[in-house]
């Protein structure tokens, strides 16, 4: 295959992911970055003083998947040896099920069921400098890219992109030409202004609101203190709250909690003040900040106006325009609170290398075929966190009612299906998760992104599993615990 010359716009984790892949096939790629923010002299550093403006979720709790782990493990393994010099740490399925199950029979494949423990402002850092350092990608920060450039040649059909147009650091325009443009500059992406630009139609956009703000905090283990066990998982989910740890490299963690933006009192959780006070009566949190465990090291970061949004740059079978493809969330994002983004992305990525593999030379199939995989690979996801996050509005504005999500029987007598689910999954599969090993491989495979997204309970064996766990419910401590919403809005209250 004669290489290409690719730019990408965008030299964030997806994009930095896709330079990697690309430049391990052979091909030039330059990376277009437009934060004209120097890198620190180490990943120290980063988390204090790297101001990536144009990335505001570096500032916010992070999931490196196994999927983006094995991605690592099998393409760039001097990377991961980077990664875990800098204090990143890989928590295998093997360790967590024998907390739990030490008589668990293993099988092939329990290996790649890793999390990598990092912060994103590390990975971020530790992933540009191992990229630059192959001498196969040039990262020019500070240019911002405009516009793109078609072919001066006239055919049928869809443009052919052929460039961009671009504000150099140094205010000069300049054209940049390139064989194939991918755009990775994240949900905030201009690629669809650009495509009406250059007389392409413009593509379609479905989203809907995740439901969901979010404030994220991070803190430092005090030397010689070691975390709570993670025995009732990293996260909970109480209805009108939730909540996540994020354990991440050199000691630091983070803590993420999410409410509805239609819950104004809860809006205090973006204040120190709040999300202290509310972190403190969270059970599965109190053992992780108590004081002489860990202190905070960052402000209280706030995210919202998140969407589950996605992009159609296919239409009637046909691309609406040649010799461009869009990356992650400039493409499709999710909500963050399910910490899919980075593993994605990277999927993304490599799911353009593979379609430049095998169409070097015919840019309509390489664009179907690159199109066939996001529907197959990443499509599946996003279908799957519009159901959950449906479901997750419905639950809240119950909890805000003072009505049980959960309360099975309705009061003429007759079974409530929706609430049964629920209650299957919060108080069943909570449980069996931890005493079948079968129910928890299968689970974790999901949700680190190694098999696709599907409806477990279709699955006889682990439906009578989850069942046997729910009909002995009452015999068993709850997994979620917490305050009632009354509750946490009278703490919430006196920290006002």
């Amino acid at each position: 295959m004669e290489p290409k010359h690719i730019v990408i716009v965008g030299g964030s984790v997806t994009g930095l992911g896709a330079a990697l892949a690309l430049s391990n096939d052979g091909h030039r790629v330059t990376v277009l970055e437009r934060d004209a923010t120097p890198m620190p002299d180490s990943h120290v550093e980063a988390f204090e003083k790297w101001d990536r403006r144009g990335s505001p979720q570096v500032r916010h709790s992070h999931a490196l998947l196994a999927r983006l782990y094995c991605l690592i493990r099998d393409h760039a393994p001097s990377l991961l040896a980077k990664l875990r010099y800098c204090g990143a740490e890989e928590l295998h399925l093997i360790d967590m099920a024998r907390r739990t199950m030490p008589h668990a029979e293993l099988m092939p494949g329990d290996e790649d069921i890793v999390l990598l423990a990092c912060r994103r402002i590390t990975f971020e850092y530790v992933l540009r400098k191992h990229v630059l350092d192959t001498g196969l990608v040039e990262l020019r920060d500070g240019d911002e890219v405009i516009g793109l450039s078609t072919a001066s040649y006239s055919v049928e059909g869809p443009p052919r992109v052929d460039g961009v147009h671009l504000i150099r650091a140094d205010g000069e325009r300049e054209l940049l030409r390139a064989d194939f443009v991918a755009d990775a500059s994240g949900r905030r992406s201009k690629l669809c202004d650009w495509l009406e630009g250059v007389g392409a139609s413009r593509p379609r956009e479905d989203s809907e609101p995740c439901g969901i703000f979010y404030s994220s905090r991070f803190y430092k283990l005090r030397p010689g203190a070691s975390p709570p066990p993670l025995t009732n998982g990293m996260g909970q989910d109480l209805g009108y709250m939730k909540i996540g740890i994020f354990p991440g490299d050199a000691g630091i963690f983070s803590v993420t909690l999410a409410a509805s933006p239609e819950d104004d009192i809860l809006r205090a959780l973006l204040r120190p003040k709040g999300f202290e006070r509310s972190a403190a009566a969270l059970p599965i949190l109190a053992g992780w900040i108590a004081p002489e465990t860990a202190e905070p090291i960052s402000e209280v970061h706030g995210m919202s106006n998140l969407k589950n949004t996605r992009r159609f740059f296919v239409r009637d079978g046909e691309p609406l325009a040649l010799g461009i493809a869009a990356l992650g969330d400039a493409n499709i994002h999710t909500n963050p609170i399910s910490g899919r983004g980075c593993s994605l992305g990277w999927v993304s990525a490599f799911l353009l290398a593979e379609s430049l593999r095998k169409h070097p030379d015919d840019l309509r199939a390489l664009a179907l075929h690159f199109e066939s995989g996001v529907e197959r690979e990443i499509v599946p996801w996003y279908e799957m966190q519009l159901q959950q996050d449906r479901d997750a509005i419905e639950v809240d504005a119950m909890h805000r009612r003072g009505e049980n999500p959960f309360k099975i029987e309705n009061a003429d007598g007759s079974q409530n299906p929706k609430a049964f689910m629920r209650s299957l999954l919060r108080e069943g599969l909570g449980h069996a998760i931890r005493e079948d090993m079968n129910v928890m491989r299968t689970f974790m495979r999901v949700f680190t992104l190694l098999d696709a997204p599907q409806d477990l309970m279709k699955r006889p064996e682990i439906f009578q599993a989850v069942l046997n766990a729910w009909n002995t419910r009452h015999t068993r401590p709850p997994l979620a615990v917490g305050p009632s919403r009354a509750e946490m809005v009278e703490i919430l209250s006196s920290a006002a």
